[in-house]
Parts: structure tokens; C-alpha cells; sequence
């Protein structure tokens, strides 16, 4: 009788309660009118109610659901309102008799009305993507929650529901047995069968209690934090209370998360880890979550599909199908028992296992002393420039150290960079789950345990109770019977004895699994303990040490001084480059959008050896005599306007300013410049002392010098003036300021500025600006400074330096960063006069400055700029990137403007494209997301609301247009 109940209560339709009948409902019954708006429901019937005062939901629900059930949900909402540190709910209002359930006759039908207050906020659902703290947040409302209804008890919780998990398996063979889908009803058949075989023997030891069932990313409301991101905070809809399986409270959390994982299921972590902690869980509890988070999704898809047959025009459960597809999809595809070790790991509840003792070796004609080790991980030494990317290498480097050791094998656990794939918006499989080894033909294969042996799928398998083993490239032996002893020889690799061939030799703890070849950094940990290494059964060490980033970073943090930032929060340990990619050691790919000082590309192998070349001959000081520093300065002279002829050399942009600075003072006789608010022109006194961001430093404002002026920022975009038209009231400002030290009757030193504002975001000056304030500052007597650390040498594309587009000639360029494309290397041009004005006051000297090292990356540099055109790269591919990069503003209020040009570009995102509001947090979050998404970026300019994009030259079309399709989905999907 009960399940026959159960079956007629999955195949209710909504009541058929019109807007205009809710409208009547709430005025008979409640004195109530006001917007009503019909809200989404599977079998009921809800409406929400804007009134002049406050806002409401009134829910309808059948006559077939029995008043005890309505009253419990009832009972459950004050339960739950007067607890101290549960979630928000939403509170019941009676009726204008008192009632707090109404019996409603409409038509031939009868039904039962509540009405609810509304609780404020968003759900999760509209958001594709959601961050750890989202899906954290969830799951420590569902854990406080739990915790709330621990003593919570009601003879209306005693019900049957079609989603109670306790009646997964009868609720689902009924629901597929109305299934026309044959495929699909075929996988959530397996699907449920093997979700049961794990729950079945965990059934009686979990705990029973009072639970909501339903705390999904539907019905919670949630807070926006400063980025934007939603944070539950509040739990509606106990329209499924009941008494059932307390972990299945996290169960129906983490599976409504599935849709927003990406089709990863470990997305699901952070919401355990965070239920635990707030409501801890039995080992059993434990066992039994990714079976329950299984069977759910199985009964979601088959429910729906049921529920569409018995009411098609039903919109709720329509938009939900594709999702609740997904959902599964996830569900299915991994094993039960990753999940386990995943899920058992997130809380900290490990078990212990140790392989059993192998009673002979696999290949035991094959000497474990004489095995080349093939290192593919990041720092391989086989691994020179591009090497990585070839498809047959490994397979070559296999060849080459077994022709010199007689054998060779790859090691397990290794983060392969071979495995790598670049502009992949997922982290691509480089954890090695096996050994591949290189050996000679016909070399004999033993069993090294007593066992089963099987061919499956290619593959040889041996197994007993506890351990199978995979092997691949083995020719099997005719052993006569399945069932053999320790070291009965089971086959021999492939090819003559003469040759070389290759075999593959993989564990697994788990039977019928066919365990993949390699695995994502973050699921390396679990799928290791499913494919243990097989080390034991080989004779010799095969396993590659693991990497430990975050223990790094401790020790980072131990001795390195805290003002020198890092990149990210959790950062990932990068220890390589190649082109506009960078690589962690866990063979993670990034696109570096970033990196302006590797101008010319990373691990660039002309560079490379003539750096090398050069080390071998010479390194020393200016001071010695040598053609690399004669040669050098002719060229840097030679890129500079006429006139300006005289190089200094030195190691930073910082030490090039700071210089830039004294030839100022030298040259005028006087102390006394102007420089830009919200610049940035280094760390040394003098250049820190003309650096006026508050972003980089949040005191600078008030700490400047004396000697120091600055001007109004002429930001045509935030500034007080805005547009090209601008230029006049920029330029009064300047001209104000040199009044007033007319009026005091102080001289002028100089003027610094960037060409193009760099720190901002790239923002152009505006027109006929530098031409102006360079005619005033040189009537009285200053020195113009041109910083182009940052924005010249070619990275505007359109023009060398950026005083070019300004159509000016400064008295003292200032470069660096790019021009040693990451080696110590900094220059200042001038004029001969002012370089001699300085002599008066005594010699200058940088003692790394113009080594022959340093000269020689610098020419090299300037060669590579030339010959592989990567000016031109910048202006085309800069501009193509600019262009798809503007095209988001259609789509996407949040972004403001785009600003720049060549390969310096700014995103500058707002609030509100009238106030101009900076979206500073958001900014923060959408470079983290862009992180996990394989892009390194990060904001700037004072409000820290710009993403600054100066990548290496070198950046290729597709990869702009991988960093424009990142930030789109970004932007599209949350962050």
C-alpha cells in the first residue's frame, strides 16, 4: 500500500490555480492585493505577492498532500526561526481568520493555501559558475540547517516522497518504467544498481532526523559580497520536510552543485568539507554521500521526464531538464570509489594503505640497476626550448635511454610536461597513474602475486582479492588456465629480441576498472589511491617526488620580506616559460597577459645561448673596456631622436629614473618636479618620491616631498575632464602648477610623466598634451623626462616609444623591463650637455649596468624584436585583441572601457557607467576565475579595477583570442 501511495504521489500535476484566482485567494482570505507573479514548483502551485508593504509567497498545494505534512512544514519554520545560529528562513502568515492552513474549493478541485513571508536575495541557479566560497557557503547552511532540526519532531514528518533517498531504488524502478528514452533509462538503471550495491550494507548505521531534503542551489537566498559573488544565507521551500538519512541533506546539496561544476565532480568538496564541519559526519555518512549524490541525480532525470509527460506546459520543470541532464552526466563519470577517497580526504578522514608484498618481480630478467630513468616532469633535463610539445617524445627519449641502459621507464606520479596542452581552459591530465618502459623484445613478463588472469580491452589483467594489474605491450603467454601462481610467466613484450619495444604496467585497488592513463593535478591525490605505484612489483625506484607548492610558499613567507608581493593568494608555483605561456609544476599551462618585462617571449633559445656564449667569455663592469657596451649604446642612440646620443646603462627602471632625476637637477641647477598623479616610476627615494599611486602606495598622497608637485591625472576617462576634448583644461592644470611656483619664486627641475598612462591602464594623454606641458616646463628652464619602462620598445605596436604618438622629443628617455626581457637591464638616453652636468657633481657608476652579459641580451633582444617583427605583431595582433575586447562593452555593463593600444591594454570595469563607481572586488575575483581558467592577469590603477594586459610581444592571434573568450565566459558565467 505504501509504495502503490508513493507511485500515485509522483504522478500529481500543479493545481490549476490561475494568477487571477491567487489575486481572489489572497483578498477573501488574507486582505491582501498587490502584483502577484507565479514562481516555479514541481507539484505545487506558487505565487509571488508584491504588496504596497512587504512582499510574500503564497503556496498552493493539492488536497492529495495531507494537512499533518503542511502542518509539520509549518511547525519546521518556526522551529528552525527560533534557533541561534541557523539559517534565515521565512516565517508563516496567518490568514485573516487566524488560519495558518486554508481549505480552498476552485472549480471541481480542492486545495490547501499558506501564505509566507519572502525572504530577500538571489539563488544560486542563475549563476553557471559558482566559487568555492558559494559552494562552501552552501554547504555550511545545509550542515547549520541539520544542526537546527537535530531536535525537531512532528507526526507529519512520517511521509512518503518520491525523493525521500531512503526509497531511491522503488521510487526509480517505477519512474523508469515509464521512460521512453531507451539509452538513458538503460544508464540510470546501472547507474541506481551500483549507488544500492554501495548503500545497501551502510543503511541501518545512518542516522535518521527531522531534514529539509531540499537545500539546493534553488531554494536558497544568498547575499552578493563585494565581488559579487553569492553567498547563501537563508533557506526557503520546506515544502520536502520529513524525517530521512541526515548525510542526505548534503546529498541533495552537492548534487544541485553538479550543474555548476564544469563536469568536474570534485567541485562538490568545499560544500562537504563545510557541512562537516558544522554538522560532522559518521564514516558511514561519509561512504554513503556519493552513492546518495547518484541516486538523486537518477531520480531527478527520470522524475522530470515523468513529470513532463503528466504536465507539459509545465516551465519550472522544462528549464530544469537540461540541467538535471548534466547533473548526472557529472554523477556517472567517475567511479564510486574515487569519490570516496575524494570525499574522505576533503575532511580529513584518510585511511591508511599499504600494497602487499610482491613474491617475485615482473620482469626479473631485466637488472633494476640498469633502468633509465626518463625525467618528462617541468625541469626534465630532456626537455630543451619546445621539446615538450612533439608528440613522439617520450616515446623517443624512452628509445634513447634504454639503448644506453639496456631498459628504461618513466616515473610514476609525475607531472608530466609532455602531457601538457596549451590555451586549455581545464587543467589537462599530466599526473602519470603507471610506468611506461622501453625493453627488448620477447623480454619475459611474470606474475608477480598468484591471481586471475584476463585480456580486457587490450590489455592483459591480473588480479586477486585486493590488487589488479594492468599491463600493455604484452603479448600473452598460453598459460592453460586463468588462475596461476607468483611468478608464472605470463607473456613477453612485443618485437625482436634486436629491438626495442614498449609496455605499459599500471595498479589498481578497484575491480572492472579500467583506470586512466594519467589524472588533473586536483584529483592526482584520490586517483593515486585507487592506482597505487607499482614500484614494489618492478625492483626499482619509479617514483617521481611531488611537488609541494603551498609548503614552498611557507617557506617563501618565513624569509622573504613581506613588502615583496606575490601574484594570487594561493599561487601556483611556476618554474618555467615558453613563448606568452607559462607552466606550474604540476603541468599546468598559462597564458601570461601580464609579464611585460619577457618581451620578446619566455625561454627564448637565441637568447638563451647567447647568454650563455657570453658567460662563458666575459662578465664584469662598465668600467673595463669591451665591444658589447661600445655596440650597445650605438644602437640604443640610434633608436632614440636626433639629438639624443648619450647612454647611460643601468639595471632597473627604478635606478633609471632615479637617475633620470639627478640629470634633472644637475642640468637645471634647481630641485623642484612636476610628475602625474596616479603614476608609478619605481622604489628607489627618487623615483618612489614622484610615484603618486595610492595603489601601489596607499600613503602616497600625503608622504611626497617638498620638491615634489603633482598634477591633476589627465585621465580622459575618470579625470575631471573627460574625452579628447579635454586637452585644454589638462593643460591649465599644469600650467596652475607652474604658477604657483612662479609665485613663490621657485625654479623648475623637471617634468616626468609616462607617455602613455601605464599604471591607469594604458590610457592615451590627450592630444597635443606632452607638446603643451614640454613648452612650459622648458621656458622655464626644466628638463622633460619621458618614462617608457613600461610603454615603449615597441609594445604599442603602432608606434616605438610612446612620446611618438605624441608627436614630442623629450630631453631624457628612461627604459627598462622589457629591453633584457627579464635580465637586470636599464637605460638612460639624453643629451651629451646634460650627461656632462652631471660630471660636475662626480662620476656615475651601476655595477651591473652595460656587462658584457647585460649588452649582449640587450642587442640580442633588439635583434629578436627585429627579425621575428614583433613591433608589428603588437599593432596587429593588439589591435584585433583591443577590437573583441571592446565588443564585450555591448554585452556586459560591468566593463567600462577599454583603453590602450598595441600590446598595452586596460579593462577597466564599473559599476555604473554613469558614476563611474569602481568594481574593485570584482575586478579581484574575475583575475582569480581567469586563473583557473589557464590566464594570468592581474588589476591595476588606483582603484585597482583595471586588468592590466601587456603580454609578451610575441602573443599569437589565437592566443588573444583564447584570453578574449576566457574573459567573456568569466563574465558571462560569474566568477
Amino acid at each position: 500500500m505504501e509504495e502503490e501511495s508513493l507511485k500515485r504521489r509522483t504522478e500529481l500535476a500543479r493545481p490549476q490555480v490561475s494568477a487571477e484566482e491567487a489575486s481572489a485567494i489572497l483578498s477573501e482570505h488574507y486582505g491582501l492585493s498587490g502584483e502577484v507573479v507565479e514562481l516555479g514548483s514541481q507539484q505545487d502551485r506558487n505565487y509571488r505577492v508584491d504588496t504596497a508593504e512587504a512582499r510574500f509567497v503564497l503556496k498552493i498545494a493539492r488536497a492529495e498532500y495531507a494537512r499533518v505534512e503542511l502542518e509539520a512544514q509549518n511547525a519546521a519554520l518556526r522551529h528552525v526561526g527560533g534557533k541561534a545560529g541557523a539559517p534565515k528562513v521565512p516565517s508563516v502568515v496567518p490568514s485573516s481568520a487566524g488560519e495558518e492552513i486554508v481549505a480552498v474549493t476552485g472549480g471541481n478541485e480542492a486545495y490547501q493555501v499558506r501564505l509566507l513571508t519572502f525572504l530577500d536575495g538571489k539563488p544560486l541557479t542563475g549563476r553557471k559558475h559558482l566559487a568555492v566560497e558559494s559552494v562552501a557557503a552552501l554547504g555550511d547552511t545545509a550542515g547549520r540547517l541539520a544542526v537546527a532540526m537535530q531536535d525537531f519532531d512532528h507526526p507529519g514528518l512520517e511521509r512518503e516522497l518520491q525523493w525521500d533517498l531512503r526509497r531511491a531504488g522503488p521510487v526509480a524502478l517505477h519512474l523508469l518504467s515509464a521512460m521512453t528514452d531507451g539509452e538513458l533509462r538503460k544508464r540510470i538503471a546501472e547507474a541506481m544498481v551500483g549507488a544500492m550495491r554501495r548503500l545497501q550494507p551502510l543503511m541501518s548505521q545512518l542516522r535518521v532526523q527531522a531534514i529539509h531534503q531540499d537545500v539546493t542551489d534553488d531554494n536558497v537566498v544568498s547575499r552578493a559580497d563585494g565581488s559579487g559573488r553569492l553567498i547563501p544565507e537563508g533557506v526557503i521551500d520546506f515544502g520536502d520536510v520529513m524525517k530521512g538519512w541526515v548525510v542526505a541533506e548534503l546529498a541533495v546539496s552537492c548534487t544541485s552543485l553538479l550543474h555548476h561544476a564544469d563536469g568536474d565532480p570534485f567541485a562538490i568538496l568545499p560544500a562537504v568539507d563545510a557541512f562537516h564541519a558544522a554538522c560532522p559526519l559518521t564514516d558511514a555518512e561519509l561512504k554513503a554521500l556519493w552513492p546518495l549524490i547518484v541516486a538523486r541525480a537518477g531520480v531527478l532525470v527520470a522524475s522530470s521526464a515523468q513529470q513532463l509527460g503528466i504536465d507539459p506546459d509545465n516551465a519550472y520543470v522544462r528549464g530544469n531538464a537540461a540541467h538535471e541532464r548534466e547533473i548526472f552526466n557529472v554523477a556517472v563519470s567517475v567511479p564510486f570509489e574515487l569519490m570516496d577517497e575524494a570525499i574522505h580526504r576533503a575532511v580529513g578522514r584518510e585511511e591508511t594503505k599499504t600494497i602487499p608484498a610482491m613474491e617475485t618481480r615482473l620482469l626479473p630478467d631485466i637488472d633494476p640497476e640498469h633502468v633509465g630513468i626518463v625525467d618528462l616532469s617541468l625541469l626534465g633535463p630532456h626537455l630543451p626550448a619546445d621539446r615538450w610539445q612533439y608528440e613522439d617524445t617520450e616515446a623517443l627519449l624512452l628509445q634513447s635511454a634504454a639503448r644506453a641502459a639496456g631498459a628504461a621507464a618513466t616515473r610514476y606520479g609525475e607531472y608530466r610536461l609532455t602531457e601538457t596542452r596549451l590555451l586549455q581552459a581545464q587543467a589537462p591530465r599530466t599526473s602519470a597513474l603507471g610506468v611506461d618502459l622501453c625493453l627488448p623484445g620477447q623480454t619475459a613478463v611474470h606474475a608477480p602475486f598468484a591471481g586471475r588472469v584476463v585480456e580486457r580491452q587490450g590489455r592483459l589483467v591480473l588480479s586477486d582479492e585486493r590488487l589488479h594489474l594492468h599491463l600493455l605491450g604484452v603479448d600473452p603467454a598460453d598459460i592453460g588456465s586463468d588462475t596461476i601462481e607468483a611468478g608464472t610467466r605470463i607473456g613477453t613484450t612485443f618485437g625482436d629480441p634486436s629491438a626495442l619495444g614498449f609496455m605499459r604496467v599500471q595498479l589498481s585497488t578497484v575491480a572492472d576498472l579500467d583506470p586512466p592513463a594519467f589524472a588533473t593535478a586536483h584529483q592526482a591525490e584520490a586517483w593515486r589511491r585507487l592506482c597505487p605505484s607499482p614500484a614494489a612489483l618492478l625492483g626499482f625506484d619509479c617514483n617521481a617526488p611531488l611537488p609541494d607548492a603551498a609548503g614552498l610558499f611557507e617557506r617563501r613567507r618565513r624569509h622573504f620580506a613581506r613588502p615583496q608581493k606575490n601574484y594570487y593568494r594561493k599561487p601556483p608555483e611556476i618554474e618555467r616559460g615558453w613563448k606568452e605561456h607559462l607552466f606550474d609544476v604540476e603541468g599546468r599551462a598559462y597564458l601570461d597577459m601580464v609579464n611585460n618585462v619577457t618581451i620578446v617571449g619566455h625561454g627564448h633559445p637565441r637568447l638563451s645561448a647567447a647568454i650563455g656564449r657570453q658567460w662563458s667569455l666575459l662578465n664584469t663592469n662598465s668600467r673595463f673596456h669591451y665591444a658589447a657596451v661600445v655596440e650597445f649604446c650605438e644602437r640604443l642612440a640610434g633608436l632614440a631622436p636626433e639629438g639624443l646620443d648619450t647612454v647611460f646603462l643601468v639595471n632597473s627602471g627604478s635606478e633609471a629614473n632615479d637617475l633620470a632625476i639627478r640629470l634633472a637637477w644637475a642640468a637645471s641647477g634647481a630641485r623642484n618636479m612636476l610628475s602625474l598623479l596616479e603614476a608609478y616610476h619605481g622604489w628607489t627615494v627618487a623615483s618612489d618620491a614622484v610615484s603618486t599611486s595610492i595603489a601601489d602606495n596607499p600613503e602616497a598622497l600625503t608622504t611626497r616631498p617638498g620638491w615634489v608637485h603633482p598634477v591633476v591625472s589627465p585621465n580622459t576617462y575618470r579625470g575631471p575632464f573627460r574625452g579628447a576634448g579635454s586637452t585644454g583644461d589638462y593643460v591649465a592644470t599644469v600650467s596652475a602648477k607652474l604658477s604657483e611656483l612662479d609665485d613663490k619664486g621657485q625654479k623648475l627641475a623637471g617634468f616626468i610623466s609616462e607617455t602613455v598612462y601605464g599604471n591607469a591602464g594604458g590610457i592615451p594623454l590627450p592630444p597635443g598634451y606632452l607638446e603643451a606641458a614640454y613648452a612650459m616646463v622648458r621656458a622655464r628652464g626644466g628638463v622633460t623626462i619621458a618614462d617608457e619602462v613600461q610603454v615603449g620598445y615597441g609594445r604599442l605596436g603602432h608606434y616605438f616609444w610612446g612620446f611618438e604618438e605624441q608627436g614630442v622629443v623629450p630631453d631624457i628617455i628612461t627604459v627598462a623591463k622589457g629591453m633584457g626581457n627579464g635580465h637586470p637591464l636599464g637605460a638612460v638616453i639624453t643629451r651629451r650637455e646634460i650627461t656632462e652636468a652631471l660630471e660636475k657633481e662626480g662620476y656615475f657608476f651601476s655595477s651591473s649596468g652595460g656587462s658584457p652579459v647585460g649588452c649582449v641580451v640587450g642587442m640580442t633582444v633588439l635583434d629578436i624584436l627585429h627579425d621575428e617583427a614583433l613591433q608589428e605583431n603588437a599593432r596587429m595582433v593588439g589591435d584585433h585583441l583591443k577590437a573583441r575586447l571592446q565588443a564585450l562593452t555591448d554585452r556586459f555593463p560591468l566593463v567600462g572601457a577599454v583603453h590602450g593600444m598595441g600590446l598595452y591594454l586596460g579593462v577597466e570595469f564599473v559599476r555604473d557607467r554613469e558614476t563611474l563607481e569602481p568594481a574593485t572586488e570584482e575586478t579581484a575575483a574575475i583575475c582569480d576565475r581567469l586563473l583557473d581558467l589557464g590566464v594570468i592577469m592581474q588589476p591595476t590603477g588606483d582603484h585597482l579595477n583595471v586588468l592590466k594586459i601587456k603580454p609578451p610581444l610575441c602573443l599569437s592571434r589565437e592566443s588573444a583570442d583564447f584570453f578574449a573568450d576566457m574573459l567573456a565566459k568569466v563574465l558571462e558565467e560569474g566568477w
